[in-house]
Parts: structure tokens; C-alpha cells; sequence
């Protein structure tokens, strides 16, 4: 695969500013080599990973309100 012309990083860019939000998360020194080691052993992206622990976590505190 060729690297990404300059034009083509900016319409990725372009696409991920309208589609997506960014936030940054800090962990101590280490925990992101081992959370995204544990992503990886499941077939799962860093990103993935931690979107899909947030979301789980809403939805289980959401069921404990109702």
C-alpha cells in the first residue's frame, strides 16, 4: 500500500472532523501499552476497545436507574 497523498490525508482529515468528536484520555505511564495489548488480543482497535468499555458502562449504569 502507498502512503497517502497529501490530498488524500486532507479529505481523511476533512471526513473525520464533520463524523467524529475527540477527546484525549490520560492513563498512568504503561496503561496504554497494556490496554491496547488486551484490544489487540481481542481483534479490537485502542479506539474501539475503550468506545465500546464507555458505552458498556453507560448502559449498565442507565439500567441501574430505571
Amino acid at each position: 500500500m502507498s502512503p497517502a497523498s497529501k490530498a488524500q490525508q486532507k479529505a481523511v482529515a476533512k471526513y473525520e472532523n464533520k463524523a467524529y468528536d475527540k477527546f484525549l484520555v490520560r492513563v498512568p505511564k504503561g496503561k496504554k501499552a497494556e490496554i491496547q495489548a488486551h484490544a489487540e488480543s481481542k481483534g479490537e482497535s485502542l479506539n474501539g476497545y475503550v468506545v465500546q468499555a464507555v458505552d458498556e458502562r453507560m448502559e449498565r449504569e442507565s439500567e441501574g436507574d430505571a
